[in-house]
């Protein structure tokens, strides 16, 4: 069946095999066993390390057009399994069977769109004339290679999606890939690298490697023959990242607490219905969820009496079932982690109006007001199912709080005065904007990163595929 995977195993080199290290993968709202993975340790590294290597080489043979190939049949293959790639998701992750299944039915496009880009890597003319003394004897152009080895580092938030945003552009530009997935949700990595494979792959193009980060890590971005590192994750094991990679191409979509300024003019109403959909997707583990929300003094009492009933219908239990609207979180410890957190701001003056009690793994959906924007409840990222609710006298002094975090992924703005949103996409430093949305939208081909402790670099196919070459100047002297 395509997507299928032995149980119990890890992809090295294109090589289904085993380990004397196996881990159980579980359910996080049942506990139920959903799968067994084996576990890489040192020698899987190395093993990895050198099949890349040598599929790297040999992939600077290939062409573009190939390459182009292997991924439309691999996107074929992923519409195809939609159905059981959206159910193995829900098992892993916990969340709703229709948010898993809106996910893995973008698999496909999102491989279409990196196959596509893959083969405009155009270069440019250089007009050396222009240079003293050069003349018009000489040509200058420039070119792309691959990188060689990509080493990427995911989530489990979205485990089809955050995946292929790296897989997909890396072998579209020609390299080869040693993935390192997240710990909750191997399975579904493996069942990704067994389409590609079953796509036509070449041997030795991918490992998939499950294990500790915390070992595997190291190991990885270390080594010189790995040229690129693409990691999604927090911005403590990022900055660990920088300090181990040495001179390395890195792509680090990292951290954030993104921010919704809700001015006097807006239309609050329909600011409140969206809020209440991007704080509480996917439980709230985003990165561009919908944490903190900064209201005109004016307006509060309205926009809250709008969001309250709107948060209250969101409803938690089986993430199989048709009828939840919110899944759970990874597991009980971080779900038991965003409770705490919710009491400590209480603790700090903060007033929470509904949810946040736990139930296991999972926590239903909080609204706190009277949230100091300056606590930690407003500035770090909480990961999970609580919007925090601050006011602001002005737009500018909303701008200023907005910008008022270590982070800057995303952003979003609900006004009706263009020259206010003009001035807030100038002033705000976010990677991502939005004007009348929150930040919890994103499409596949669009540019995605952040600012200041949100990362460096940029994924979305094309930016991705750019960011997995490197460039060189050809000079032709007459």
């Amino acid at each position: 069946m395509t997507g299928s995977i032995p149980d119990g195993k890890m992809l090295l080199g294109g090589e289904w095999v085993g380990s004397s290290h196996r881990r159980e993968v579980t359910n996080p709202y049942s506990g139920d066993t959903v799968g067994e993975v084996a576990e890489a340790g040192e020698a899987e590294v190395e093993a990895a390390l050198a099949a890349a290597a040598a599929a790297a080489a040999q992939q600077r043979k290939v062409t573009a057009y190939d390459r182009q190939a292997t991924l439309l049949k691999a996107a074929e293959l992923a519409d195809a399994a939609a159905g059981s790639l959206g159910r193995l998701i829900a098992l892993e992750t916990g969340k709703t069977i229709a948010e898993a299944l809106g996910e893995a039915e973008r698999a496909g496009d999102l491989l279409r769109l990196a196959a596509f880009e893959g083969t405009q890597l155009y270069g440019s003319s250089l007009p050396l004339d222009a240079h003293r003394g050069a003349g018009l004897s000489k040509l200058a152009f420039t070119v792309r290679q691959p990188c060689g080895v990509v080493v990427a580092i995911t989530p489990f938030n979205y485990p089809v999606l955050l995946v292929l945003h790296k897989l997909a552009p890396a072998i579209a530009a020609g390299n080869a890939v040693i993935l390192k997935p997240a710990g909750a949700t191997p399975l579904t990595a493996l069942a990704l690298a067994s389409i590609l494979l079953e796509a036509g792959l070449p041997d030795g193009m991918l490992s998939v490697l499950p294990g500790s980060g915390a070992k595997l890590g190291p190991l990885l971005c270390a080594d010189q023959r790995v040229r690129k590192i693409s990691f999604t994750g927090s911005t403590d094991v990022g900055t660990q990242i920088t300090r181990c990679a040495g001179v390395k191409r890195l792509s680090l979509e990292l951290g954030a607490s993104c921010p919704v300024v809700v001015l006097r003019d807006a239309d609050v109403e329909f600011a409140a219905k969206t809020v209440a959909v991007g704080g509480y997707v996917n439980a709230g583990q985003v990165c561009i969820s919908a944490q903190r929300v900064i209201v005109d003094r004016r307006r509060e009492s309205e926009f809250v009496d709008a969001l309250l009933p709107a948060v209250a219908a969101i409803r938690t239990g089986d993430p199989l079932s048709r009828d939840t609207t919110m899944g759970t979180m990874i597991n009980e410890g971080e779900a038991a982690r965003v409770t705490e957190a919710i009491k400590h701001a209480v603790e700090g003056g903060a007033q929470l109006l509904c949810g946040g009690e736990r139930d296991g793994a999972t926590v239903q959906a909080a609204v706190l007001t009277n949230v100091d924007p300056a606590s930690g409840f407003s500035r770090s990222e909480l990961f999970g199912p609580a919007v925090a609710v601050s006011t602001a006298e002005s737009a500018e002094e909303a701008i200023r709080l907005a910008n008022d975090s270590p982070y800057g992924l995303g952003a979003g703005l609900f006004t009706t005065d263009i020259s206010r949103a003009v001035a807030f996409a100038r002033d705000v430093d976010a990677g991502n904007i939005h004007i009348n949305w929150s930040p919890l939208w994103r499409a596949d081909l669009m540019p995605y990163g952040g600012l200041k402790g949100s990362g460096l670099g940029k994924e979305g196919p094309r930016a991705a595929v750019a960011e997995m070459t490197e460039e060189k100047t050809v000079v032709l002297h007459g």
